[in-house]
C-alpha cells in the first residue's frame, strides 16, 4: 500500500511531518510518496516550485519520496490508479473540505481516504495524529515579522527559508 500525502507545501511545516510520521506508524503504508503541487489548482503559491520542493524533501527526509506534482488538481494526480493501491493521506481540517474539492467522487474511486484524526467520513481511514495547530500562513507571517518559526517548522526548511529569503 502507497501513501500519498500532496499540497502546496508553502512552506512544510511540523504539521505536516507529524501527519506523515502518524501514517506510516499506524497504516498499514509500504512507501510514502509526497507530491509537491507544481502549479496548485485552488490556491497560488508563494514560494516557487522549486523552493517548494527543495523545502518538502528537507522537512520529509528520511520518511518518503518527494517529487514535483504537475497535476493542479488531486483527482488529476490520482485519476487511472497510477499509484495503485493508495491511501490519499489529510488531517482533518482538509477532511472537512473535501466534498469542495474537484471531483470528490473521482478521486474517491482511485485511493481510499486517510484521515488524521476521527472524521465522520464514510469510507475514510482515520488514524490519530497528535500535531501542532499549525498553518502556513502563520509561518509565512511570522517570516515576514521578522519573528522565529523554530517552533514551526523543521530545522532543514527554516534554514532553507533563511538562506533563500522566502516570505519575507
Amino acid at each position: 500500500m502507497i501513501g500519498l500525502l500532496g499540497g502546496r507545501f508553502d512552506p512544510p511545516h511540523n504539521g505536516h511531518v507529524a501527519l506523515a510520521r502518524a501514517a506510516l506508524e499506524q497504516l498499514p503504508i509500504e512507501r510514502l510518496v509526497v507530491l509537491v503541487a507544481e502549479r496548485p489548482g485552488h490556491e497560488g503559491a508563494v514560494a516557487s516550485a522549486d523552493d517548494r520542493l527543495r523545502m518538502a524533501s528537507a522537512a520529509f527526509e528520511g520518511l518518503g519520496e518527494v517529487v514535483l506534482d504537475p497535476h493542479p488538481y488531486t483527482v488529476d494526480a490520482v485519476r487511472g490508479g497510477r499509484f495503485g493501491d493508495a491511501y490519499f493521506i489529510v488531517g482533518a481540517d482538509q477532511a472537512a473540505a473535501f466534498p469542495t474539492w474537484k471531483e470528490p467522487d473521482e478521486i474517491l474511486r482511485w485511493v481510499q481516504l486517510a484521515v488524521g484524526t476521527r472524521s465522520g467520513y464514510e469510507g475514510a481511514v482515520t488514524f490519530d495524529l497528535d500535531s501542532p495547530n499549525i498553518s502556513g500562513t502563520e509561518v509565512r507571517e511570522r517570516v515576514a515579522r521578522g519573528e522565529p518559526i523554530d517552533d514551526l517548522v523543521p530545522p532543514a526548511v527554516a534554514r532553507i527559508i533563511e538562506q533563500r529569503g522566502l516570505y519575507g
